[in-house]
């Protein structure tokens, strides 16, 4: 059985040990032994990094570290064989002590959650980079999150001690547990004094203080629950810098106070959206001269029958599929009128068409639309009087818009 240094001692960084057994792991050399203060991944936190020296031998990282024989045993993961009996360990402290403020901050989320609105926790989650507890709400209030965070930076300003030991079936029945626990035998309790009383395998700091600040950084219902992250200490603090200086350089950036950066960007806002509104406004005022020329410009094509009409037929190496719309909406505003047009000049680029005609020309622009994608190999379809179609391959439009120009044309010519 392994000795769990980390128990007894979560603040030891180095440790001598000898080598009970060598075996590979996940492709990976690997060793267990007698004693050990890496912390393997279990109960929501992840396992420990560091290195293992022996004499003769340079270091070896260590990658991970599980647990094996039902808990009896710590495998720890090797960068590179290490034939040694006797090993001196030391592990990552800077990692060790984040993950020991993010765990121990979440015992103090938990319960100052529970405290303040009655919320359970239900799960937790640790990572490198992120930390979070799914609470059993659906929806909490900015509000009431605030209660949350504000209480539990109460309990970290206060520096309560947190105390961790194994207790048996007897003593364990009379504390006042935040989730009870089901399996008997021997528990590992973790203590925030006289505010959180919690089962738990992990590493934690010594007081609340360690913890350093407490933030909660976003919510988000996920079903029945509400998933809450949050950052402790170092990580809370790098947090708070980065924003900080964003807000700073923005507010350099617009030459205004910080506290003045809300106002100023929901002004800005503003200011962009009347922007868009006019450029959208002069857009379209272009586009309408735009299909006025084009009518204008196009010629009349003469027919045995009902008289002269306009065969609007233009394309463009690249335009967007709504002003192609816009543009034939304009020009079948004039009677007597029929309009081919297309965007696409090669291959690989994509090719868009639209066809239209006034309601007093007699044209299936939709039929024409259909057999003008088939040309280009797309796909496209309408109404008699307006169709639209596209295709990846834009280099056959200005084929597909000659063909189907000169199919209307003998057509109406019939009169």
């Amino acid at each position: 059985m392994t000795e769990r240094i980390y128990y007894s001692d979560p603040y030891c960084r180095r440790f001598a040990a000898r080598v009970v057994e060598r075996l590979e792991w996940e492709g990976r050399p690997a060793l267990v032994l007698d004693r050990t203060a890496f912390f393997p991944t279990g109960g929501g936190q992840p396992h420990d990094e560091g290195q293992l020296r022996a004499p003769g031998h340079g270091p070896v990282r260590v990658v991970d570290a599980v647990e094996r024989d039902g808990g009896n045993a710590v495998v720890h993961l090797l960068s590179a064989p290490l034939a040694a009996d006797e090993v001196e360990g030391e592990i990552d402290w800077l990692r060790r002590f984040d993950l020991m403020q993010q765990h121990s901050g979440q015992h103090i989320l938990s319960s100052a959650a529970l405290e303040s609105c009655g919320a359970n926790t239900v799960s937790f989650h640790l990572t490198e980079e992120l930390a979070t507890i799914d609470l059993d709400r659906p929806l909490l209030s900015a509000e009431q999150l605030a209660a949350i965070e504000a209480r539990a930076n109460q309990v970290v300003f206060e520096n309560r001690p947190v105390h961790a030991r194994f207790v048996g079936d007897g003593e364990l029945a009379s504390l006042r547990l935040r989730k009870p626990v089901s399996h008997a035998g021997p528990v590992r309790i973790v203590e925030v004094a006289e505010f959180d009383c919690s089962a738990c395998g992990g590493t934690h700091v010594r007081a609340a203080g360690e913890v350093g600040l407490i933030k909660i950084t976003r919510s988000e219902r996920r079903g029945t629950e509400l998933r809450v992250e949050f950052l402790c200490g170092g990580r809370a603090q790098r947090d708070y810098a980065a924003k900080n200086a964003l807000v700073m350089g923005l507010a350099a950036e617009f030459s205004v106070g910080h506290w003045e950066l809300g106002d100023t960007v929901r002004r800005l806002s503003v200011d962009l959206q009347d922007a868009r509104r006019d450029l959208r406004r002069a857009r379209e005022a272009l586009l309408d001269a735009e299909g006025e020329a084009l009518w204008r410009d196009a010629p009349e094509v003469a027919t045995t029958g009902s008289g002269p009409y306009r065969l609007v037929k233009m394309s463009w190496p690249s335009r967007s599929p709504d002003e192609l719309k816009h543009l034939a909406q304009r020009v079948i505003a004039h009677p007597r009128t029929a309009v081919l047009l297309g965007s696409g000049q090669q291959a690989g680029q994509p090719g868009n068409l639209v066809f239209a005609r006034s309601t007093d020309v007699d044209v299936p622009m939709g039929t024409f639309l259909r057999n003008a994608c088939e040309l280009i190999g797309g796909r496209g379809g309408g109404r008699p009087e307006f169709a639209q179609g596209g295709s990846p391959d834009g280099s056959r439009v200005a084929e597909a818009l000659a063909t189907t120009a000169a199919e209307i044309q003998a057509r109406l010519a019939q009169g």
